[in-house]
């Protein structure tokens, strides 16, 4: 794989070596463009991915399922609700992660939404020019995520794949709210703005967040002024058609 190294807004090419990802760097694999073209083929061992960070999000090969890396253990929040730790030899198409330093923090209370969260941390950190890694510990007295079925070849675009996704409903649900903030700028090889995963604090239930609301909780941030970007090497990804504007489609995955 070759790595790309984007600290503020230059660009260097990594081709050389497998260093980790430093303090303030989040690591990321493949494109959120390649993603949503259905580029599903897991890239990067688990083992590996642990290796840049342990605090993240993502995915698995043939996007079976939501990805939550904490505290340095990968989990996969499956189509059937379950959650279940994942091993080292299992792989990813397309992953974030971060080894999260906490920069600031602030005891939050509620009645809060999930926009009023995303106010909330702009608020603490109001530069939207870097990147914000964050996790949210408490108790949500609403919780709704969903998850994403495991994918046939020849597969579907992300906008066709999530149509099919199962969405669940919790209440007084107890655990954690991950994820990152990403600049406007990052459209095409990350998400702008907020992507958000969930999982509860006995590890049984999570997903990708659609809508939450909460009381009181530990709110953490990691401003993050570097980026590692990891492309894959393989064919598939050089036959990618990644001229267009997914922006639309992305919006629709995401809600």
């Amino acid at each position: 794989m070759k790595k790309m190294l984007i600290p503020a807004l230059a660009l260097l090419l990594i081709i050389t070596g497998c260093a980790t990802a430093p303090k303030d760097t989040l690591m990321q694999v493949s494109t959120i463009d390649a993603l949503l073209a259905g580029a599903y083929d897991g890239q990067m061992k688990l083992g590996e991915l642990k290796k840049h960070g342990d605090l993240g999000l993502g995915t698995f090969d043939a996007l079976e399922g939501e990805m939550i890396v904490i505290n340095g253990k990968v989990y996969q929040a499956r189509i059937d609700g379950s959650v279940v730790e994942m091993p080292n030899h299992a792989t990813t198409p397309f992953a974030t992660v971060v080894n999260f330093d906490e920069d600031q923090g602030e005891l939050i209370h509620g009645p809060l939404n999930k926009e009023d969260l995303q106010n909330k941390i702009d608020q603490m950190m109001p530069n939207k020019n870097v990147f914000v890694a964050f996790r949210v510990d408490g108790m949500f007295p609403t919780m709704k995520v969903r998850s994403v079925p495991k994918q046939e070849k020849p597969y579907p675009p992300l906008a066709d794949a999530a149509k099919h996704q199962a969405v669940f409903e919790y209440t007084d649900v107890s655990g954690t709210v991950l994820g990152f903030r990403s600049p406007a700028f990052v459209k095409g090889i990350g998400v702008p703005g907020y992507h958000l995963h969930f999982i509860s604090r006995d590890r049984k239930i999570g997903g990708h967040v659609l809508e939450l609301t909460l009381e009181t909780a530990s709110l953490q941030l990691d401003a993050c002024n570097e980026f590692l970007l990891v492309l894959p090497e393989k064919e598939t990804f050089g036959d990618l058609d990644l001229s267009q504007d997914r922006s639309h489609e992305l919006e629709k995955v995401e809600k």
